[in-house]
């Protein structure tokens, strides 16, 4: 559980900051209600999934690359990874000598060796590990840890792979010194509540939360500066950024020498949000839903906001109906359908902690196939506004999906931060953002995402040694964190300006960002304040 400055008798509250420690709660088989009954909406972690010809002269890297006045790959800059791990193998993150260039990997899987100080599970491989397993003929024997998903590795060498010319591939900071969290699964009892199938590939809040406090934790016992990615994307959450992890980063990056990097999420064209306006004298709106067989379990979330106070009726395919769910503060109530196996547990919680807002959470267990129709009324009679979401990445299928849904508002959690760099994705060849880039804004109008960088078809590394092309907003977050990483090797390593906080870099790339297609109004929903230009920017400078 998350909770604030919890401070446990037993002492086996985790603090991960001045506001946030995380609780372990022993529940292996949780009823779906003790979500918002026993336990509050904001306590429980929420669940994420991955978001994803390298174009470097795209964003400005290759022309400061080749000034020798400003050759910038890295040195001396921490790139921090939270990712499904790293093939540390890979040509793409060994030196000439055949040494590993990765400072260190916590795989919180693996917990079988001696876990990072502090952290109390998984196994820390240092350095030393990693060029001992290297040395050996079987390196797996001696650090068995691996990538078996893919993203993880594809992401960090697009960051800092080395030139590989055989390949024809290069990273973007081929300098820079890696430290990698590979994320374990989450948890089984918060799949069951969170309504998430076992064989589903997620992660959890509070696991990428930990692995964000070992990566700063490092760069602090190192004294160097570091730039983290993270190109995990969840739609459960309010969308302005007030969420948990949202809140960690955005105090994060207040600090010098330390940035992070924000995949905006892959949703605009998945029709998984519905967004809608109500005027109407009656103060009632019906939305609908199609739900495909494929779908067996899942949620859905309706957020609202003061003075809204919304009731739901909820008509499944085959006419049956619930009654009106009337909110209230922390129950939930399930429904069993008469003449099919679908059964639906609905909270209409009136104050979520940790937005003020209203929130209606619905979970599906075997829902009928067909549209599915939710009536909303508002009990203060006045007109109202509300959004919701469906899960997103390959929580659910792409044959689940809102009709007449809208693809604005759906920049995933915590790409709705305030101070983090969200980056959205675009295609270099024809210069036009991707149709599945999530949209901006934030629910409550905010600006993001904060640029856009290349994010169709990068040349990356597989695991095995392979290279291959990888897309999305997660290639594109990728793109931008090697490009902050040659800022930071400027601010800090070289000298120009030692005490730059991640804020600052974030404020600056934005600032720099090529505003030149007058096709647009910037800042703007899709591209958010222009694409990612690191040489215009120290050009304006005038460095």
């Amino acid at each position: 559980m998350l909770v604030r400055n919890a401070e446990s008798e037993d002492g086996q509250a985790i603090k991960i900051n001045d506001r946030y420690s995380i609780i372990n709660v022993l529940n292996p088989d949780p009823y779906p209600c003790e979500l918002g009954e026993t336990y509050p909406y904001h306590s429980v972690p929420g669940l994420f999934t991955p978001m994803s010809v390298l174009t470097t002269e795209d964003s400005g890297i290759g022309s400061l690359q080749n000034n020798s006045h400003l050759a910038l790959y890295g040195h001396g800059v921490l790139v921090g990874l939270v990712d499904t791990g790293i093939d540390y193998r890979h040509p793409a993150f060994l030196t000439r000598e055949g040494n590993s260039r990765i400072y260190s990997i916590w795989d919180q899987e693996d917990q079988n060796g001696i876990s990072p100080e502090g952290f109390g599970y998984g196994t820390e491989y240092t350095n030393e590990d990693l060029n001992l397993a290297l040395q050996s003929e079987y390196p797996l024997s001696i650090v068995p840890c691996q990538d078996t998903n893919g993203h993880g590795t594809a992401i960090a060498s697009i960051i800092a792979g080395n030139v590989m010319d055989s390949a024809s591939f290069r990273g973007i900071v081929t300098e820079a010194e890696l430290i990698v969290v590979k994320l374990k699964p989450p948890k089984n009892n918060l799949r069951k509540l969170s309504f998430v199938h076992g064989d589903t590939e997620c992660y959890q809040e509070t696991d990428i939360l930990l692995g964000l406090n070992y990566l700063t934790q490092k760069a602090r016992e190192l004294q160097r500066p570091m730039v983290i990615c993270l190109a995990m994307g969840s739609s459960h959450g309010g969308h302005i950024g007030l969420g948990t992890l949202s809140d960690y980063l955005s105090r994060m990056v207040l600090n010098p020498g330390i940035d992070a990097v924000i995949a905006g999420g892959n949703e605009g064209s998945s029709r998984r949000h519905y967004y809608s306006r109500v005027t109407d004298e009656a103060h009632n709106h019906i939305f609908e839903l199609e739900i495909s067989k494929q779908d067996t379990l899942f949620g859905m979330e309706i957020w609202s906001e003061i003075p809204a106070r919304l009731a739901v009726k909820i008509t499944s395919p085959m006419g049956e109906t619930t009654r009106f769910i009337q909110p209230q503060l922390g129950s939930c109530y399930a429904f069993d359908f008469i003449f099919e196996s679908s059964r639906i547990y609905v909270n209409n919680i009136t104050l979520e902690k940790e937005t003020g807002d209203q929130l209606i959470m619905i979970r599906f267990e075997n829902p009928s196939e067909g549209i599915w129709r939710f009536r909303l009324v508002n009990l203060e009679e006045e007109d109202y506004a509300f959004h919701a979401w469906l899960p997103a990445g390959d929580l659910i299928s792409e044959e689940t999906y809102f009709l007449a849904s809208s693809p604005d508002a759906t920049v995933t959690e915590p790409g709705n931060a305030e101070y983090p760099l969200t980056v959205t994705a675009y295609n270099s060849l024809s210069s036009s953002t991707m149709p599945e880039s999530s949209w901006g804004y934030t629910r409550n109008n905010r600006i993001t995402p904060d640029i856009a960088a290349p994010g169709y078809q990068i040349a990356c590394a597989y695991p095995d040694g392979r290279y291959g092309y990888i897309s999305g907003t997660g290639a594109a977050a990728a793109h931008a964190t090697g490009t902050i990483a040659m800022l930071l090797e400027w601010a800090v390593v070289k000298g120009y300006y030692p005490t730059i906080t991640g804020y600052d870099v974030n404020r600056l790339i934005i600032r720099g960002a090529d505003r030149s297609n007058h096709g647009y109004t910037y800042p703007n929903k899709n591209w958010g304040y222009g694409t990612l230009d690191i040489y215009s920017l120290l050009r304006k400078l005038n460095l």
